[in-house]
């Protein structure tokens, strides 16, 4: 079967919450040069085979002056997107091309695999009830030890995601989910399952989602995906074994020297 096609969108802002400026932080690679996050998500994007094109979308010069910089694509979006998937939403209007498939690929995952954004579009050609797909990966024990000491020391780091027997996105939350309780936390993987920064979504679900208000629980834990739950679009998660590395995402300043190991360990420049 032929995959559905696909562009690929990193929506990008210089001004989170969380971590200023996140988008230009340097990451030192397998050979010590150092790459900024967005243009190591920039390559991950571009190494998917199959897209009808990759373009980042921010409303910051700055970030636009770096991805012009190594030779990548730019749309500029307002400031008055409240998140990555409104960014997407305006994104693909202004492009003016529909494909049948939007893959959102978030600019603080540049460790996920290229083969992920293959199954999110294969997922969505298959399931033709569900508007959204989006990935996620079950937890070593590294990671989940990852998200623990996060949550002991007060940050918000990875998200996880609980589904019913039909993959279908029950909640996502910053907090771990489902409680587990101590005689459960042992072994090299735990019922915990992280989600990855992805989505693969149906072009007329971003136009219901960007015609819509944000959702309560949205707002409380700030992540955009649960207005999609709100409205009832079906979320399909695409459930991945676990990776031969931690696929750490940048949310947080101490979470540089661990993606940078990784990227030592994988040997990517």
């Amino acid at each position: 079967m032929s995959l559905p096609s696909f562009a690929i969108i990193i929506p990008a802002r210089y001004a989170s919450t969380r971590y200023p400026g996140k988008p230009l932080v340097p990451l030192r690679g397998a050979g010590g040069v150092p790459k900024s996050l967005i243009q190591r998500s920039w390559e991950c994007a571009s190494a998917v085979p199959g897209s009808v094109g990759v373009w980042v979308a921010t409303d910051d010069e700055r970030i636009r002056a770096e991805v012009e910089r190594f030779g990548g694509r730019v749309v500029m979006t307002t400031p008055d997107c409240r998140n990555g998937t409104e960014r997407c939403a305006e994104a693909v209007a202004k492009l003016g091309h529909v494909p049948d498939v939007v893959v959102n690929l978030q600019g603080d995952a540049p460790l996920s695999p290229t083969f992920v954004v293959e199954e999110l579009v294969t997922r969505l050609g298959q399931d033709l009830e569900a508007q959204v797909a989006t990935p996620a990966v079950r937890c070593s024990r590294s990671i989940y030890d990852h998200l623990a000491g996060d949550a002991a020391e007060g940050r918000v780091g990875g998200t996880t995601v609980v589904f019913n027997r039909d993959s279908r996105g029950l909640y996502f939350s910053k907090r771990i989910i489902p409680h587990l309780p101590a005689t459960q936390i042992d072994g090299d993987t735990l019922p915990v399952h992280l989600h990855l920064g992805l989505y693969a979504y149906r072009p007329e679900a971003l136009v219901h989602y960007r015609a819509s208000e944000p959702s309560e629980l949205e707002e409380l834990e700030g992540l955009e995906q649960l207005r999609f739950l709100d409205l009832g679009l079906p979320i399909s998660v695409v459930q991945l074994d676990a990776f031969g590395w931690d696929s750490i995402e940048l949310n947080n300043p101490s979470d540089v020297p661990a993606i940078e190991h990784v990227l030592a360990e994988r040997g990517i420049n």
